[in-house]
Order: C-alpha cells, then structure tokens, then sequence
C-alpha cells in the first residue's frame, strides 16, 4: 500500500462503536503493552495485535446484534469473538496508543469451514468479514508512513486445530488470511473488498446478512457448544 503523511482526525477519534476513550479499552492496551516502549508504535501495534488475536476465542455462533454488543469496551471483557467484533477492539485499542486506525471489510470464501457452520449459513461465503487497518511506520522508510491491513480472527489453536497457518504480525506486512493451509489446499479466498470505514456501518451489515443468510443468522446460538459444532467449540 502507498506512503501516507496526512491523519485524519476521525481515526484517531473514538466513536460509540470504537469508544478508545473508555477506562475499558484503557485497562486493555495497558494490560497488552506492559513493557512495551508506548512511543515505539511499531512494538504496540504487535502487542495489540497477538493480545485481540488470542485473547478471544473465534466463535461464529457467538454474534449478539445488540448495538452494546458491538462497542470496543464491552468486546474487551469478553474470551470470545469473531472477526468484526475482535477488529473493533484492536481499532479501539491502537486509538486509545495514538496509532491512527481504521475497519476495513471484505466478503472471503472460507473453503474450510465446518460442515454445521457452512450449512446453517447454507454458503462458505462470508460477508463483511473484518480486519483492522493501521497506519505504522513504513519498515523501509521509518520517515514514512503505511496502512498494515491486520486479522485477528483466528486464534492460535484453532489455527493449529483447522490446520492453517497462523497470521503474525511484526510490522513489516500486511496479516491477512491465507489463500492456503498447510497441506496446500484452498483456504480463504478473498472475493470483494467493501473498503475503510472509519467507524463501524453496523446498520448496512444488518441489512446485508439478513438479506444473504435470511433466518439462519436472526438470532445467537450463544457458542459453538450450544450449536453442537465441535470445530469451533473450547
């Protein structure tokens, strides 16, 4: 991605979505960072992210719709997640440390979901899936700055569990999912890129995944136990 200089005061901004100016997220980034060179952004923003990546459990069938559900300060007392809510809070979280950020979406194929998830959602294909966009020093030019485009979904056991590779982030690229896993098959594809948000269009995605996934998706199953989908279960 290209050089940037410019900050734009709406990411570093909170918002009621990312609400980075809560004792909350405060508590969070502190608890994240200790030992950490605060002024060191570089260092930060990899703290924060292996901090949401693994702190929080994947769990698809975990998604409450209640507005309240989505704000960053809640999400950071919870031990599970999925990708828009864990992007929530590393964007709150890289505010809250002065490192300007942003959500960014795009809709993925998952070619290895579980058999039980992909059939409630009757498709592998899942819409708005989020990722966090910071802007970090550029590893080759530190005088410059770059957008890191960074996933948090996939915690490091079900990496392991699912037999893909685990994203890292040390601030030299991007972490986005894999096009493969480790046996070399199709893992996640990337189909449409819906873009930066500077906060987060809950509304627009109500309106998407009732019209792609209808009923299957109205209501929580609470956890991948209740659900009985193994793949995803603790």
């Amino acid at each position: 991605m290209g050089d940037t200089t410019d900050i734009e005061p709406a990411w570093i901004q909170p918002t009621w979505f990312i609400d980075s100016d809560t004792e909350d997220i405060a508590a969070f980034v502190d608890r994240a960072t200790a030992g950490v060179d605060r002024t060191d952004h570089t260092a930060v923003a990899v703290a924060l992210f292996h901090a949401v990546r693994d702190g929080l459990r994947y769990d698809p069938y975990g998604v409450d719709w209640d507005d309240a559900a989505f704000r960053a300060s809640t999400i950071a007392h919870a031990d599970t997640g999925w990708c828009v809510s864990k992007s929530v809070l590393l964007t709150a979280a890289a505010r809250h440390a002065g490192i300007p950020a942003r959500l960014g979406f795009a809709d993925v194929r998952n070619h290895l979901t579980s058999d039980k998830l992909r059939e409630r959602m009757g498709t592998d294909l899942f819409a708005w899936h989020g990722y966090s966009e910071l802007l970090l020093p550029h590893p080759d030019r530190p005088a410059r700055r770059r957008w890191f485009k960074l996933s948090t979904a996939f915690n490091i056991e079900l990496c392991e569990r699912f037999g893909v590779k685990v994203l890292e982030f040390d601030g030299t690229a991007d972490a986005l999912m894999h096009p493969y896993d480790q046996a070399g098959n199709r893992h996640m594809e990337y189909v449409r890129q819906r873009g930066s948000f500077d906060d987060l269009p809950l509304a627009e995605m109500q309106r998407d995944f009732a019209e792609i996934y209808g009923d299957s998706f109205g209501g929580s199953s609470g956890s991948a136990e209740a659900a009985g989908d193994g793949a995803f279960a603790g």
